[in-house]
Parts: structure tokens; sequence; C-alpha cells
């Protein structure tokens, strides 16, 4: 806590010189001087404040990942399968308890424990896990069924006829699916003679790869083989017409080619009050860097950054969560989406992860060939609004 303490000082001093910069760079640009050297500097201290951002947020990942694996010990759910487990990933020993396993899946499930630990891993370094809503399933898909309203009623006396109204009319909604797979390898040496936690082993090496693969499909995936972006949902997007509520309303950033101050604010304002309770902001890194020199009427920042430990940065008072899969600002681009992820996102995880022991295809190493079948998809456009890059 003492370290992120630190960072917060740092954190502070860096963004009250950023402002001191970008006010001497204004001020340039009135007087027709240079800006070269301030503009060097501006980029440096955004590296700065980044770098300071990510070392808060990953000490708090830290603190909610132990408070959220704390309190274990209990032994494993499935001890005798895990154990059989174990032994068929160091020697390639198949086991009668590894039989509870193999089912209809073709292969080796994960045990309960490995299968917790790489999806714990994926909500720690997968953005979208982190903001989604997060739903286990056991079958191959998921269909939403929708309610588009359409029951009508009247006034009658009391011996006057009563015709038939009007019926309510549904509506259904596929998601996207697909299966992510990573593969990594050991020696059989390694295996045979190392004390290694397997479970972590095995977490370290898969989640990076699934993070990326996720991130594709959770931000602009198309929905073959892989789940439907979110940004798809987005007026004029692939999907924008696959909701039966709709697309997801853009508002326009105030200027052809750039953010305003206005723009942000009309962002915020435009999404209705009963969702902003969970409402934040998602951009990338270059945008944030946008973000950062924008001021309210009254000269004040809209980026802020934190002063608490345990507490993020803001954006007009809202969480800001950097995500890379977020486009670039450009002209007609959407570089930020604002609103409460819950409710809009939703993301599916077929029950189990599947390991594959291959000691065979490239020798001397054994591969783990390591999948899992996830979905996704907009379950509701209305609590999310995304900001487009055009003039009001």
């Amino acid at each position: 806590m003492t370290d992120v303490t630190k960072t917060i000082e740092a954190l502070g001093q860096a963004f009250e010189e950023f402002k001191a910069t970008h006010a001497a760079e204004v001020k340039a640009l009135k007087d027709g001087a240079g800006t070269a050297d301030l503009q060097a500097k501006l980029d440096k201290l955004n590296a700065a404040m980044d770098q300071h951002t990510k070392e808060i947020e990953d000490a708090h990942t830290k603190i909610a990942a132990a408070q959220m694996s704390a309190g274990g010990g209990a032994g494993p759910k499935d001890k005798e399968y895990s154990e059989a487990f174990r032994a068929h990933f160091k020697k390639g020993d198949i086991q009668s308890a590894l039989n509870k396993g193999a089912a209809d899946e073709g292969g080796y499930l994960a045990p309960v424990e490995w299968d917790r630990t790489i999806t714990d891993k994926l909500v720690l370094v997968s953005p979208m896990r982190a903001l989604a809503n997060v739903q286990t399933v056991s079958g191959a898909g998921h269909t939403k069924l929708f309610n588009k309203g359409g029951t009508s009623s009247g006034w009658v006396g009391e011996t006057d006829d009563r015709p038939q109204t009007n019926t309510s009319t549904f509506a259904s909604l596929g998601f996207g699916w697909g299966e992510i797979y990573a593969n990594p390898a050991a020696t059989q040496q390694m295996l045979d003679d190392s004390a290694i936690n397997l479970e972590s082993w095995l977490a370290n090496e898969v989640d990076t790869e699934f993070s990326k693969q996720e991130g594709v499909g959770f931000w602009s995936g198309n929905g073959t083989n892989k789940p439907f972006g979110i940004l798809t949902y987005v007026t004029g997007g692939a999907n924008a017409a696959k909701h039966p509520f709709g697309a997801i309303k853009t508002v326009n950033s105030g200027a052809a080619a750039a953010i305003t101050a206005d723009g942000i604010l009309d962002l915020v304002y435009d999404l209705p009050s009963a969702f902003t309770g969970g409402a934040r902001f998602t951009m990338n890194r270059k945008t944030l860097g946008v973000i950062r020199k924008l001021k309210d009427g009254q000269g004040n920042y809209l980026w802020q950054p934190t002063y608490v430990a345990g507490e993020p940065s803001t954006v007009a008072g809202f969480v800001a969560t950097e995500v890379p899969d977020m486009p670039d600002v450009a002209a007609n681009a959407v570089p930020i989406l604002f609103g409460d992820f819950k409710r809009t996102y939703t993301v599916f995880d077929r029950t189990g992860v599947r390991v594959l022991r291959d000691p065979f295809t490239a020798k001397p190493y054994v591969l783990f060939y390591t999948t899992k079948r996830v979905g996704g998809g907009v379950h509701n456009p209305e609590p999310m609004r995304a900001l487009k890059v055009a003039a009001a």
C-alpha cells in the first residue's frame, strides 16, 4: 500500500507538470511560436502518467485477485480426478479417474481447479471479462428471447363487450461462438524433474494468448467462429440491425477529425440516468492522451488522476478503462464507448477447459493443446453510447 501511495503522488505531480506544459503549448500556439519541444515534453509526461496509472491499476487488480482467492485450503473439489490428471500431465499415465473427464468432449477436461485458475487469470488480463456480464452455459449455443411489446388494452363500462386486444410479439437473438486455443510446450525432463505448480504454469502460458484472441472477438468479432464484437452493434456497424431493441446509438464528437470537450459531455448526458450508476468510458491509450488535454467550460481538465488508493482515474467524473482493441481517433471512427457494460454485453463460457497431451508432434517437447469454447454479444444496446468522430 505504501508503494501505491507513492505512485499516486508521482501521478499527481506528473499531472500538474502536464497541465503547466499544456498551458505553455497553448500560449505558444497563440503567439505563433514553435511547440515541438513542448509537444515532446507532453508526450513524455503522457507516457509517465500512463505508466503510473497502469501500476496503480495493477496493484488494485492484485489486491482484488488476492481477495478473490483467499479463504481456500479446503482442498480440490475433484481431488481424485485432479491427482489423476497431474499424473497424466507429467508421465502420460492414463488412470481410471480420468474417464469421468472424457465424456463427449473427445479429450480430457481440465480439473475444476485448473478451469477456475485459467478463468480467474483471464478475468485479470481480459478487459471485457472484467467489465461485462459473464455467464456459463452447458449447451453448444445460447439464444435469448425478447418481448417487443404490442399488448394493448382499453376502457369499458360494466356491461360493455370486451373485444380481443393485440398481443405482444417476440424476437429471438443469437450470439456468436468460437473456440480459442493455446498450445504451450514443456520438455519431458522439465515435467519429470521440476516440482512446478502445474495449474499456475498452464494458466500463465495460456492467459495471454486467450486474452488476445478474446480481445479481437469481444470488441470487433464478426461472429464467424468467434463472438460478435460490441463495436459491430454500433449504428452503422455490421450488426446494427441485429438486436430487436436496435443499435448502440452514437453521439458526434463535435469535430470532423477530433474529439471535443463538448462531445464528451454530450456523450455522458445522452445516456439515460438509469444507466449511469455503473457507466464507464473505454478507449485506447492514444485516445486517452487526447482526452487529457480537454477542459470543460470552467477550465477544468476532464481527465483527473486518482488521489486515493483503490480508486481509479476518471474522465468527466466516470471511470476510464484502457482497452487496446478500441480504434484510434480518426474521421468517422468510434474511439470511445460509454455506458454500463454489464447491462450491455454478455460473455458466454462453455463449461470446461480441455487439455490434450501431445508427446509426439514436437519431440522432445510435450505439447498441451488447451481449448476453451467462448461466445458473446450485446444483450441490451440501451445502456451504451458510442462517440463517433464527426462534426455536430
